[in-house]
């Protein structure tokens, strides 16, 4: 636990939220336990519960349940970190929670309501200290936190020297990731083995090679494990065209989760690959069609078949990632 707090290194799963179909939706935990088993087992031990599992909309007497459930599973080489947010009343409504179950480090997601590089830094501190929590701040467009970009980089910059921010996950998306004037900013105020790439493997492996970073975050991951965990040992190893190489294989899969909703569409994929049953998703969001299963069907195969292939190659080499 304690490595895995203050270490970056590695490969983060953010996991959709397994529930029961039909009207109730309640939080299916055993479900649940087997994605994070199934991912396990494929080399990625840490897992970020956030956008893919959709707690934007969770009720606080979920949020209680889940909380439960991660202490549970807590331990074993895993490690599995809770978001919290994103409005302030939000945060302080989980805060008691959050200190109640000994969390020590909670991700926060990015806040689209009125704000500003001084409020949210007032509001951040009293979080943490309620909580009794560190942070990960969740950045995700470069106005979240305010529309003075500096100002709120240097106010990341000041929870981080003061330790009350531990980690930063990155994930505004560019074009050509290797071109980034705010994630250069945001670097020279932060250091890098404190900030890890947070959109997957598409930009991956340029954030670990150009700009350092010391690992990733991965949706497609969950479908994938060790596919993923192989793209971080990679470019560990410094092997960079094999990590591009394993990369291309998500770049369908990351597509359609692009066209019609990361979340949406990982949270339909573990299903259609037997992995678990996730049953319904919470309003705002629709269910997919199904032409659009029909469609995401053959993908699914095809990189599970990918992973088979690399599993059998390479046998025993495998590791964690």
């Amino acid at each position: 636990m304690t490595r895995d707090l203050l270490s970056l290194d590695g490969v983060f799963a953010v996991p959709p939220l397994a529930r029961s179909a039909g009207n109730g939706r309640a939080i299916d935990f055993e479900q649940n336990s087997r994605i994070v088993r199934y991912i396990a087992q494929g080399g990625i031990s840490r897992f970020i519960y956030g956008g893919n599992a959709f707690l934007y909309h969770l009720t606080l007497a979920e949020y209680e349940q889940l909380l439960d459930w991660q202490a549970d599973m807590q331990g074993d080489g895993q490690w599995l970190l809770m978001s919290a947010g994103p409005s302030y009343g939000r945060l302080m409504d989980q805060a008691p929670l959050l200190r109640r179950y000994a969390v020590p480090c909670v991700m926060i997601l990015p806040c689209g309501d009125p704000r500003d590089a001084t409020g949210l830094e007032r509001g951040l501190r009293e979080f943490a200290e309620a909580a009794g929590a560190r942070l990960m701040i969740y950045i995700k467009e470069e106005t979240n936190m305010g529309v003075n970009l500096m100002a709120g980089l240097d106010t990341i910059a000041t929870l981080v020297d003061e330790g009350i921010c531990i980690a930063v996950k990155y994930a505004v998306v560019r074009d050509d990731p290797g071109e980034d004037k705010y994630l250069d900013e945001l670097l020279k105020r932060v250091d890098r083995s404190r900030v890890i790439s947070g959109i997957g493997e598409r930009p991956a492996v340029t954030h670990l090679r150009q700009w350092g970073l010391p690992g990733f975050t991965t949706g497609s991951g969950c479908l994938a494990p060790t596919l993923s965990a192989a793209v971080f040992r990679a470019c560990r190893e410094r092997n960079y065209a094999e990590a591009e190489r394993v990369r291309a294989r998500f770049l369908e899969f990351e597509d359609l989760r692009d066209a019609w909703g990361p979340g949406r569409v990982l949270h339909q994929a573990l299903e259609l690959a037997g992995i678990a049953h996730t049953g319904s998703i919470l309003p705002f969001l629709s269910e997919l069609s199904a032409e659009q299963k029909n469609r995401i069907r053959p993908v699914v195969e095809e990189l599970l078949t990918k992973q088979d292939e690399l599993v059998s190659i390479r046998g025993g080499e495998l590791g964690e990632g």
